[in-house]
């Protein structure tokens, strides 16, 4: 093949036409559309895909053969009929009128083509490979795994308007966070981390992206959460891409979205990345599901922090309760549970450093988990499982990949 230009088109409000009504004419518009062209199909007859956006208006469809003046006003045109003398003509007729032809049956008769991309927010990586659409799809499918994972340097050079995403870390392990979480780190400026963040993570970063600690515990705050709030505005109108990474899930006790109404009410552009909620994977971890048939059919997670829990209504609900920062006053909560009648042999687990190597499991009964905790040491951060599904840990646990250790009754 002679040597070929690459270029990006802008085909936003353009005519574009394709000629085929089949699964490649299908692929080409949906890609076609996604660009914001003004597509229309010739084709006497569409597939299901197709006929789909036809009948939805994404697309015009010219329900006929095709014939000469089908391409007058058009920008581009892809031709995949499958007939050969069809897709000659069209391109006979895209060479007179000098418009751009890409041909789904022959590379090499095309005046265009369209490439392999790969994309990651708003980067955009393009790779042909010599006519072999395969090979060019396999590199781009291995360079999309990179830029999805912030394996490849994302990181923004020129000065540009600035961004907050809330980043949801997962519950420690990181390889436990989001590709699209990895991600957003790879393009940040500013890491604004908290205490139980996967915190490796930070090990990756370039060697200028300024990391700010904000970490919570128990009565000793790096950062106030107004100061925080203020920060990632302020940051971000300064335009940096600033990254609110925390442990688990925003949303989840997280403070995300007092983050979020911060940001927006700040007048800065924020998008959220969902977490893997520690409420969930730290139990699982430890090979104790939430729910389980005939156990257990739904879960609460509660907050055991402060003095405003509704133990009388935790007492009474169904199935499984998980509560999250409630190690260091974990006797009292017990005797609120029991007091507001909940069995006191009702199985406890308490999962501490969850997903991590240290990860370690204490089980014991409403009645006597504060007790055993005392006695083997248990720690923060710990997540506290309350339920008859907390004594599958003993069974369960044992095939638990990250589970490091459980202390049972």
């Amino acid at each position: 093949m002679s040597p070929r230009h690459p270029l990006l088109l802008d085909l936003a409000g353009r005519r574009v036409v394709v000629v085929g009504g089949g699964p490649v004419a299908a692929r080409r518009t949906r890609g076609l559309l996604a660009d914001g062209a003004d597509v229309h199909v010739v084709a006497p007859a569409l597939c299901e895909d197709l006929a789909e956006l036809a009948a939805a208006g994404a697309v015009a469809w010219h329900a006929r053969e095709y014939v000469r003046g089908d391409l007058d006003g058009a920008w581009l045109v892809h031709t995949a009929t499958g007939a050969r003398r069809t897709d000659d003509a069209v391109a006979a007729d895209a060479e007179a009128a000098r418009t751009w032809c890409v041909r789904a049956d022959d590379a090499a008769a095309s005046t265009a083509w369209t490439p392999a991309v790969a994309r990651a927010g708003d980067v955009t990586v393009a790779v042909t490979a010599g006519g072999d659409p395969r090979r060019a799809v396999a590199l781009r499918s291995a360079l999309q795994v990179q830029l999805d994972t912030g394996a490849l340097p994302l990181r923004r050079r020129r000065p540009g308007p600035g961004h907050v995403t809330l980043v949801g870390g997962g519950p420690g392990d990181p390889g436990l966070i989001t590709t699209r979480g990895r991600r957003a780190l790879a393009q940040a400026d500013v890491v604004v981390v908290d205490r139980l963040a996967p915190r490796a993570l930070l090990d990756e970063l370039e060697p200028d992206v300024e990391v700010v600690e904000a970490g919570k515990a128990p009565h000793a705050h790096t950062l106030t959460q107004t100061e925080i709030n203020r920060l990632l505005v302020e940051r971000a109108r300064a335009g940096q891409r600033v990254v609110r990474l925390k442990g688990g899930d925003p949303f989840v006790l997280g403070r995300g979205g007092e983050e979020l109404a911060a940001c927006l009410a700040g007048g800065v552009d924020v998008e959220v990345v969902p977490g893997v909620t520690s409420a969930i994977a730290v139990p699982g971890a430890a090979g104790v599901p939430v729910t389980h048939r005939d156990v257990a059919r739904q879960v609460t997670i509660a907050s055991a922090h402060d003095g405003d829990t509704d133990w009388e209504t935790l007492a009474q609900v169904r199935g499984t309760l998980v509560l999250l920062m409630g190690v260091s006053r974990l006797g009292e909560h017990m005797d609120r549970l029991a007091a507001h009648g909940l069995d006191p042999a009702t199985p406890v687990a308490v999962v501490e450093d969850g997903t991590l190597a240290t990860q370690r499991t204490t089980l014991g009964t409403v009645a006597d988990i504060a007790a055993r905790a005392r006695e083997v040491g248990v720690r923060n951060p710990a997540v506290v499982v309350v339920g008859h599904v907390a004594s599958l840990a003993s069974t369960l646990g044992q095939v638990a990949g990250t589970s490091a250790g459980t202390t049972a009754p």
